[in-house]
């Protein structure tokens, strides 16, 4: 009887996911970035359109905010606490990302870049 049920199990699961594409889409990728005055590392990110993205940002030794105007993805980054943000790229480019939450006399410089590929 237990093959019976898990056959109708993976039936279902199989029909949801025909049914919902979201479930069966792939997992996020995730990408880790620590933010530090005056800079991101990496500076450069590489993701690809269309695929769902969770930036994990950790601010080593200030309060920083994270900011990705492009997509309207914006975050306030707590020093040594993890944050994360997730969105799905949905055009091809190279964008700009920085931090907006002043940290000091070079807070102007602390930026990044995205680049979105096929």
């Amino acid at each position: 009887m237990r093959g019976v049920a898990a056959a109708c199990a993976l039936a279902a699961a199989v029909g949801l996911a025909a049914a919902h594409p979201a479930a069966a889409a792939k997992p996020p990728q995730v990408v880790t970035l620590t933010a530090r005055r005056f800079e991101y590392d990496p500076p450069v990110v590489t993701v690809k359109v269309g695929e769902p993205v969770v930036f994990e940002i950790t601010a080593l030794d200030h309060n920083h905010g994270f900011n990705l105007p492009a997509f309207g993805v914006r975050a306030d980054l707590k020093q040594g606490k993890p944050t994360r943000v997730t969105f799905v790229p949905d055009r091809v480019g190279v964008f700009a990302f920085h931090c907006d939450v002043f940290c000091g006399e070079h807070h102007e410089d602390m930026t990044g870049t995205l680049q979105v590929v096929e």
